[in-house]
């Protein structure tokens, strides 16, 4: 009882309590903003930290991502432009809401389930770390690149479009991840002698040109003078309390997870919102429905999203082994303070770890109020008329990509792709999965090469450990299904005609 006692006594100061609600306050403000992501409004808060004792300091890289995650789904809903990578894989849904005028809709059930996903996977963190840590530590390449492989073939089996057009947005992203340096060889690929193009293709250029920026050329050139209308759907609160009674079962399956995927190192929330998504959408009673504005997709994507926050804490605390590239940042901010993630982290610094616990889901909760307001000032955004919106829309796409990495280039990038969405979008080409593909296509690149020299190129090395095993047959039988029931469709038709 004592070490609860120290526990709480360590969290509840005003210094601490204070800390919190500046970090939940900053992450809100920053994840809304397209192109800053929750990793960057943590890079930020770094100096900050040295300034403050342990606790404070990691309560506010927790608070400061945890409340980014979900600031990232307010421009997604309103304006179609992810906040943040987590987000791009349910903003066409949440998009789909406001668009029928539940713009309000939509972000309530992204605030509870993003905070009841957040509580969860604190208390699965707290509970499961050792064991948690323990399983994801045994994961090698070959178990990383049937994960990646699964997490693709989600994104083309929930796409709206049929499987050849979803494959073809799939290569088309793949085929963007693979411009750079290669991997095995060291030469250039697809540069076209452009200094700037040797790191690859940056995802957030990338994100905001096909999402964002795309949207504006749609807008521009269809329904400039469309005013959305905005339905009445009572209070938040109300609304939210509707969600979880509808969906609580899907809250705690994609919460639990999410925080398993979460805790393998650089799976993180990116990963787990597709996956969550996907698995929504297969499972659910009204698949026809996902697409065209269905809060399902979106309280089973924003509960995995933010329970993965939480999961990716687990290596890092357990075994100094970053989760994501939020606690790779936490990992030297803890070593700063003198705590050394190690197996024994829960002996020799328990207390602050547990605090550090408590602290997380103090912010969860706190996203609830500070949710609702920054809900109720933003929606103001869609009374502004389009043809003063969409200019206001293209500035941000502009610094946002150019942001990144401060050069005109990442801006060309932005627009280019931009077109490209344009371009795909106006034949059904869906974007989710080539979004996916630029952003796994160099994680399964390398994991495969990886794998393949291991094994001296032996095929049988992709199955010959249990777990990858699984995730292999899973991933092929995945495929097959996906073929079969294509060319299935394809049979039938003629005969239906």
């Amino acid at each position: 009882m004592s070490g609860f006692g120290e526990v709480f006594s360590l969290v509840f100061q005003w210094n601490v309590l204070g800390t919190v609600l500046f970090a939940a306050m900053y992450g809100l403000f920053v994840g809304a903003i397209p192109g800053l992501t929750a990793t960057m409004s943590v890079a930020l808060l770094v100096p900050i930290t040295f300034f403050l004792d342990p606790v404070p300091a990691v309560a506010a890289i927790a608070t400061a991502s945890a409340t980014a995650i979900f600031a990232g789904d307010i421009p997604g809903a309103l304006l179609r432009i992810p906040g943040t990578p987590a987000s791009a894989a349910y903003v066409d849904e949440a998009y789909a809401l406001t668009q029928k005028g539940e713009a309000e809709r939509a972000l309530a059930t992204s605030l509870v389930t993003a905070s009841l996903g957040g509580l969860i996977g604190v208390a699965l963190l707290a509970v499961f770390a050792q064991q948690l840590a323990a399983v994801a530590v045994k994961f090698s390449s070959v178990e990383y690149f049937w994960l990646g492989c699964l997490g693709l073939t989600s994104a083309v089996a929930v796409s709206s479009a049929s499987l050849p057009k979803g494959a073809l947005a799939l290569f088309i992203g793949l085929f963007i991840s693979t411009i750079g340096i290669d991997i095995a060889t060291g030469h250039p690929r697809f540069t076209f002698e452009q200094m700037d193009l040797l790191d690859g293709v940056s995802f957030i250029p990338a994100m905001i040109g096909m999402f964002a920026l795309s949207q504006v050329l749609r807008t521009v050139t269809t329904d400039l003078d469309t005013i959305v209308p905005r339905v009445p759907i009572g209070s938040l609160a109300g609304e939210m309390v509707r969600v979880v009674r509808r969906y609580w079962v899907n809250i705690i399956r994609s919460a639990t997870f999410g925080n398993v995927l979460g805790a393998l190192p650089g799976a993180g929330a990116d990963i787990a919102a597709w996956i969550a998504y996907s698995l929504s959408r297969r499972f659910s009673k009204t698949p026809e429905k996902f697409g065209k504005g269905h809060p399902e997709g979106l309280a089973d994507a924003g509960s995995a999203n933010n329970s993965a926050v939480a999961g990716a804490w687990t290596p890092a605390l357990v075994f100094g082994i970053p989760g994501d590239t939020v606690t790779a940042i936490a990992i030297g901010v803890l070593m700063l303070k003198g705590i050394t993630p190690s197996p024994r982290v829960f002996v020799t610094d328990g207390t602050l770890v547990y605090a550090i616990f408590v602290a997380f889901a103090l912010a969860n909760l706190l996203l609830l109020p500070l949710g609702m307001l920054a809900i109720r000032a933003s929606r103001y955004a869609l009374s502004i008329p389009k043809r003063v919106l969409m200019p206001i829309i293209l500035v941000f796409c502009v610094i946002g990509a150019y942001a990144v990495d401060n050069t005109l280039f990442s801006v060309w990038v932005m627009l280019f792709l931009g077109l490209l969405a344009y371009v795909m979008e106006e034949n059904g080409i869906p974007i989710a999965p080539a979004i996916l593909g630029i952003v796994l296509g160099k994680v399964i690149e390398k994991n495969f090469l990886i794998t393949m020299l291991k094994t001296q190129g032996d095929p049988i090395g992709f199955f010959d450990r249990p777990v990858a095993g699984v995730l292999g047959a899973l991933t092929l039988a995945l495929w097959a299904y996906l073929i079969a029931s294509t060319v299935w469709r394809g049979l039938k038709r003629p005969a239906v005609e």
